[in-house]
């Protein structure tokens, strides 16, 4: 299959875990959902077009910051010993709320589309951005560069093991069938568990109540391995390049 690979660069990035409120965690990578948002939002599809997505990258450090965060309740009239802001007779509280922040982010992204029909249109989409791309939060921009067309294929790992100074997030359905990535980082210390995450990538609306739907997430999940090792001999995912591939989804079995 054909793919879309290039590379990212943040100055900061918060890639925010839904269940963190008072203190806005973020993912150490994006998620595919993410990126598969702004994907689209750059290509204006205005309907999801099925695609997998590979994600690797590193940050070179974390910190925190303040932003301005606005509460409300859903009918709460305004009160003005309560309420900072009057949104039509609707009352809207302002504060400040802490967030994380990952330090020059550098990403290593490769998109592949169903319909490979689809790959000249995203590779012009990401070439040339119809506006300045962000990834993450509205403000997190995204400078994306090295966009170029790539062959995926299945390779054998010939004459050393592979090794990346990159982390990725590695699904699970490439680990169930045996121990192919050496699960330890660069010092030999085991990672046989990793850090597990169960990362969104696609939603469907289901109707909960009359004229009332919600986002059902499909989740994939996937272990966060950082200095990864692919052993000699084996067969795995690569590009032209020569780097490793991790699809979200089974692109040589059932890709929905």
């Amino acid at each position: 299959m054909k793919a879309i690979k290039f590379n990212v660069y943040q100055q900061t990035a918060n890639y925010r875990v839904p269940v963190s409120h008072d203190f806005r965690e973020t993912y150490p990578l994006p998620p595919y959902s993410t990126v598969i948002g702004m994907v689209h939002f750059l290509c204006d599809f205005k309907k999801y077009h099925p695609m997998t997505i590979s994600i690797q990258g590193k940050s070179a450090s974390s910190t925190s910051d303040f932003f301005t965060r606005y509460e409300f309740k859903n009918g709460m009239k305004f009160d003005p010993k309560r309420h900072q802001l009057n949104a039509e007779g609707f009352g809207i509280s302002r504060g400040i709320g802490h967030t994380q922040l990952l330090v020059d982010v550098n990403l290593t992204l490769h998109v592949i589309p169903q319909n490979q029909d689809e790959v000249p249109q995203i590779f012009q989409a990401l070439k040339y951005p119809r506006e300045y791309p962000s990834l993450g939060r509205r403000e997190d921009l995204a400078t994306i560069s090295n966009v170029k067309i790539v062959e995926i294929a299945s390779k054998e790992v010939v004459g050393k093991d592979y090794q990346s100074d990159l982390a990725a997030y590695i699904p699970q359905y490439l680990l169930s069938g045996g121990e192919k990535i050496n699960l330890k980082d660069k010092h030999g210390s085991s990672l046989s568990r990793g850090t597990t995450y169960d990362l969104t990538e696609k939603y469907k609306l289901v109707e909960t109540r009359k004229g009332k739907f919600e986002r059902r997430w499909r989740r994939v999940p996937a272990l966060y391995l950082s200095n990864y090792r692919i052993f000699e001999e084996e067969t795995f995912l690569f590009d032209d390049d020569g780097t490793a591939v991790f699809p979200s989804i089974d692109i040589q079995g059932d890709f929905q």
